[in-house]
């Protein structure tokens, strides 16, 4: 039972996190306000987790052509032969930093994306990657855990967010960036779903089932977006 007297900066450590999901979700709103008609507007209500792709050790964009050159199968995402798990604070920690570089790489992509498929997956990645986070954040109150602040969160974030690099398809990079960051973001919800936490282990179990969507689409986004 969550105690009424938690120490205030706990509470204002959760609120953060909720403030830079939700926060995203309305600057993103309002970019999508001027994309064209067709693209469906249902994806566009408040609403994270996963991060794209990584440079060694979380990182980077520059897996354009890597994972193309690569029969694209899911990757260890669909591996689950390791019976690790995960600290629940470490679990929170690191899934909202991934769920905030998956609003704002879905950002830069409603920006600068070409295709209607992109910026649609985009809308939707905002969507439901903020609601994910502000889930995580009643979850870390709740349980009187310290995640870190708006500002740390962000810059832990910084190194996940894709950044493209010149002359190079911003829609390929982010088609691809997508297929790495939600392999990496499932197996991390899978160590989670196996938490001695009930309630971190329930929540990852009933969040995993729409990451795995979200990797089939962003497959398919992969195989439909051409390179250049």
């Amino acid at each position: 039972m969550h105690n009424a007297q938690q120490p205030t900066h706990l509470k204002l450590l959760a609120c953060a996190v909720m403030s830079v999901a939700l926060g995203c979700t309305a600057v993103a709103v309002h970019a999508q306000q001027d994309a064209p008609a067709d693209i469906d507007r249902s994806t566009q209500t408040s609403g994270p987790t996963g991060t794209p792709a990584t440079t060694g050790d979380g990182g980077s964009a520059d897996t354009t052509g890597a994972i193309r050159d690569n029969d694209v199968d899911g990757g260890m995402a669909g591996m689950d032969t390791d019976n690790d798990t995960i600290d629940a604070n470490d679990f929170l920690e690191e899934a909202s930093a991934k769920g905030v570089a998956e609003i704002e790489t879905a950002r830069k992509a409603l920006e600068q994306g070409q295709s209607e498929q992109v910026k649609e997956f985009a809308n939707m990645m905002i969507k439901d990657h903020a609601a994910a986070n502000e889930k995580m954040a009643e979850l870390a109150a709740s349980k009187d855990l310290e995640i870190s602040d708006e500002a740390t969160l962000m810059d832990k974030a910084k190194a996940m967010i894709l950044d493209a690099r010149d002359g190079e398809s911003f829609d390929a990079a982010y088609a691809n960036n997508q297929v790495a960051a939600h392999e990496q973001t499932i197996e991390l919800f899978e160590r989670a779903a196996r938490s001695d936490d009930a309630e971190i282990a329930s929540f990852a179990k009933e969040t995993l089932p729409k990451l795995k969507e979200h990797l089939k689409q962003a497959q398919a986004l992969v195989e439909s977006t051409p390179d250049t």
